[in-house]
């Protein structure tokens, strides 16, 4: 069975359908902050499957615990965590305490459990403000830009740490920028109230929930002056974490990085353009200030997953773009 951490989250959902696609037992914990007890319903419809599930706040590590303890676990995927950029530049205690309370809690029961294969999600944003790209698994970290960013590359350094310590095997996925749906669009990237991420906030104004999008700064030195990212299908990362919790059964006690994304940066204006192109509907937008935290580029190097974890994404832009929009037009 794989413990799955934020498994109702827009990430974690998407990963359990693909464990439960490849015959894993998932146990799913979450608390909701982020996320919707629908989503247990939705992966029930799509799977035909009663997912075990376990509400639980992983900064308490004697809940966590007494709510596993009847459970064979033999992985773990640790999604949860606060991911707004935006919002930790403004309260960063919320974001170190939650992002590395919960790491340590996950870890000291692999510790206490003997569980030995572990996934972490971590991101791109190690890499802060690179200096050349695309970034590559040996491109320095430790610059992140934001208090968000900086909790990723506390993680990545506990995770070592704890590696060195118990020898248990860990793979540590820094992925790009997920977007898209399930094709059911019964599942997409919902948040609740304003979105932090950009097509959420896309899909919304082309809905007209809301009245036009910010696009924060034009003056990046980028092509077009807009920030540039490496977007990745969500169903795409999702089984690179499956991918990677096989790797970790090929490879024990193995400490492992991979980056997850297509190796395409793409900017904020031609995200708009194909979309409004793809959908046929139009987007609203007024330039802004930049954001603190942001950086102007970035995308990866994914050779050393297509090499190892014999993974590469397959779902392209307008994949991406449509399957969001189909999920907001029936959410």
């Amino acid at each position: 069975m794989i413990l799955v951490t934020g498994g109702t989250g827009y990430i974690g959902s998407h990963s359990v359908i693909e464990l439960h696609n490849e015959g894993y037992d998932v146990l799913i914990v979450d608390n909701f902050v982020n996320s919707s007890p629908s989503v247990l319903k939705h992966l029930k419809t799509i799977t035909g499957v009663d997912f075990n599930f376990l509400q639980v706040d992983l900064c308490d590590y004697e809940q966590l615990k007494d709510a596993t303890k009847n459970y064979s676990i033999e992985g773990v995927i640790h999604f949860a965590a606060f991911k707004s950029v935006g919002e930790s530049v403004d309260l960063p205690l919320k974001y170190y305490n939650n992002n590395i309370q919960s790491l340590t809690n996950v870890l000291k029961l692999c510790e206490e459990r003997e569980i030995s294969n572990i996934v972490f999600s971590s991101s791109c944003t190690v890499y802060g403000n690179p200096e050349s790209i695309p970034v590559t698994e040996s491109t320095p970290i430790g610059k992140a830009e934001s208090p968000y960013g900086k909790t990723k590359v506390f993680s990545e350094e506990i995770l070592k740490d704890f590696h060195k310590s118990s020898s248990k095997t860990i793979c540590n996925l820094r992925y790009f920028n997920p977007i898209g749906a399930h094709e059911s669009g019964l599942l997409g990237d919902y948040p609740d109230g304003k979105p932090n991420n950009l097509l959420p906030f896309v899909t919304q104004v082309a809905a007209g929930l809301r009245e036009k999008l910010s696009v924060f700064g034009d003056d990046y030195n980028t092509k077009d002056g807009s920030c540039i990212r490496d977007y990745i299908h969500v169903v795409d990362l999702a089984k690179a974490h499956v991918n990677a919790i096989d790797y970790n059964k090929r490879n024990r006690k193995l400490y492992s990085v991979f980056n997850i994304g297509t190796g395409v940066g793409v900017s904020v204006f031609e995200l708009l353009s194909t979309f409004e192109k793809v959908n046929k509907t139009p987007v609203k937008f007024e330039i802004s200030k930049r954001r603190s935290g942001d950086v102007g580029a970035i995308y990866a190097d994914c050779q050393n997953a297509a090499k190892k974890l014999n993974w590469k994404a397959k779902l392209n832009l307008e994949d991406m773009l449509s399957s969001a929009w189909n999920f907001q037009k029936k959410n």
